[in-house]
């Protein structure tokens, strides 16, 4: 259709064109009272500052009516309030061109894996070969009265030396020789065909990072994040634009160590661009005993199977519920890490109750309304089955003029609308400095999604979506489905970036 995907930030960009200042005046509505009238704001004081007694022209104000082109929203009207300049979309076109087309065809998030096997093995024979040409390399010899070195042991690596050369920065100063053993050569081995998928398949549309099996606990409830992430920018098909390492504070330096064998074994401008996410400690409060990953793990499973109990009585002792209980857990304990900074320490109280289904910011929430989703499309295709309803029809059919109702233009306005840049604030990286730390904003996305299932389970409460068969109402049922398999949409991508499956009964 040549009309692109509708933008946030090209909307805004074209609203601020529109009044002739290259500077942000226009601010998004998000609170449904203020939606009910505006869209976008121009606040009075921003007004008085661009333009003469806050006078907003007759020709800028046509200017912004007018406005149209690729990814940019068309505006209805545009009128001086006594809070500033005011605007409101075309709201069916709005639904139209968002609901129109796949919504999510342009966030093709996809993860790079190792491929193991003989590639696996062939990987780790050229990295023992380069081994032997390092100058960095050195065979170990037993001092006379030291302790035996372990049994995998196949050579030294000077790395103090090499920072020293390379001129790199940031590097913990008491790394110095590091005893390379079959392990580390394999995890080596692991990244590098990582990268070599990335390479070749150019999976990833967005930047993303993939939390695989994000919580593993050491002695001291220590956050132990796996070792790799791969960021690749849009647009750039030929590499990835960086290589993260995501560590606990604790395993930092064990990092820093397979870095820099990397960068010697694996010269390349992949090596070169690695930086290092570094998260902060997990501490329980008032443990009565050591706990681990298991115990916590179970701990978390019991109150969870508790939680459920109370919400829909006896639960059959099925595999279907066993299931359902798990990732449940799995949701609330994601939620629980993530929803925090990943450079603050996170304190888990573990009698707290926002483990159950009931609280509003836990994770097992957002699982229960995406079960929700679930559940009414399949009594909708049920009942189309029966013949009690029709199929639906076409997207270029359906009358979105029909949706009318205060939480749909919430739900695609402060959603739909604004979810691929939550996607790229949540992973976009602040640009290099020197040194290899860097920082991210995950927990951007429990955030989006809690609140998201807030204003959901709000609708949801509040309409019914699958009325009476009656074809005079089949309009505004299937005009509301087509936004709520949006929503669905958003709710699968979204915890897709926390490495979540989504829940389909409950």
């Amino acid at each position: 259709t040549g009309e692109g995907r509708p933008g946030l930030a090209a909307t805004l960009q074209a609203l601020n064109g529109a009044l002739g200042r290259p500077e942000g005046l226009w601010v998004k509505e998000s609170g449904a009272r203020n939606l009910r009238h505006r869209d976008f704001l121009a606040p009075r004081a921003a007004l008085s500052a661009a333009f003469p007694g806050g006078q907003v022209p007759a020709d800028v104000m046509s200017g912004v009516t007018s406005l149209g082109g690729p990814g940019v929203l068309e505006v209805r009207g545009c009128q001086e309030t006594p809070a500033g300049l005011a605007a409101q979309l075309r709201r069916p076109e709005a639904f139209r061109r968002l609901l129109g087309w796949e919504v999510l065809r342009q966030l093709r998030i996809s993860w790079p894996s190792s491929s193991g096997g003989l590639a696996l093995l062939d990987a780790i024979s050229a990295l023992k070969q380069a081994l032997g040409r390092s100058p960095c390399a050195a065979a170990c010899e037993q001092a006379p009265g030291a302790a035996a070195l372990p049994e995998d042991v196949i050579c030294k690596v000077h790395l103090k030396s090499f920072v020293e050369e390379q001129g790199l920065v940031g590097y913990d100063p008491n790394l110095d020789v590091l005893l390379v053993t079959e392990e580390k050569l394999r995890s080596l081995a692991e990244l590098q065909q990582a990268v070599l998928q990335c390479t070749v398949s150019n999976p990833v549309a967005l930047p993303a990072f993939r939390f695989r099996d994000l919580i593993s606990f050491c002695q001291a409830m220590v956050c132990d994040l796996p070792c790799c992430a791969l960021l690749q920018a849009e647009g750039q098909g030929s590499c990835c634009s960086s290589i993260v390492h995501v560590v606990s504070c604790e395993e930092e330096f064990q990092q820093q160590q397979l870095d820099l064998l990397w960068r010697i074994l694996d010269p390349g401008a992949h090596t070169a661009l690695q930086k290092h996410l570094v998260c902060g400690p997990v501490k329980v409060t008032n443990p009565s005993s050591p706990i681990g990953a298991d115990q916590y793990f179970q701990l978390r499973k019991q109150q969870m199977y508790e939680a459920s109990v109370m919400k829909y009585g006896e639960l059959a002792e099925d595999e279907a519920w066993t299931e359902v209980i798990d990732t449940l857990t799995v949701a609330a304990i994601r939620f629980e890490m993530l929803s925090t900074a990943h450079r603050s320490q996170i304190t888990l109280d573990l009698e707290d109750s926002s483990i159950s289904t009931k609280g509003t910011k836990s994770g097992a929430f957002v699982m229960y309304n995406c079960a929700r989703l679930a559940t009414l499309f399949n009594t909708y295709q049920r009942a189309v089955e029966r013949g009690t309803y029709p199929p639906r029809p076409p997207a270029a059919e359906l009358n979105f003029s029909c949706l009318r109702e205060e939480g749909e233009w919430l739900l695609l306005f402060n959603y739909l609308l604004p979810f691929p840049e939550v996607l790229q604030q949540a992973a976009q990286l602040p640009p290099p400095s020197k040194g290899i730390r860097i920082t991210a904003n995950t927990e951007m996305v429990c955030k989006f999604l809690i609140q998201l299932s807030m204003d959901f389970s709000s609708y949801y409460n509040r309409v019914h979506i699958l009325g009476e068969p009656f074809p005079h109402l089949f309009d505004q049922m299937f005009a509301r489905l087509q936004l709520l398999g949006a929503v669905r949409d958003v709710f699968h991508s979204a915890l897709a970036t926390l490495h979540l499956p989504p829940l389909s009964q409950i």
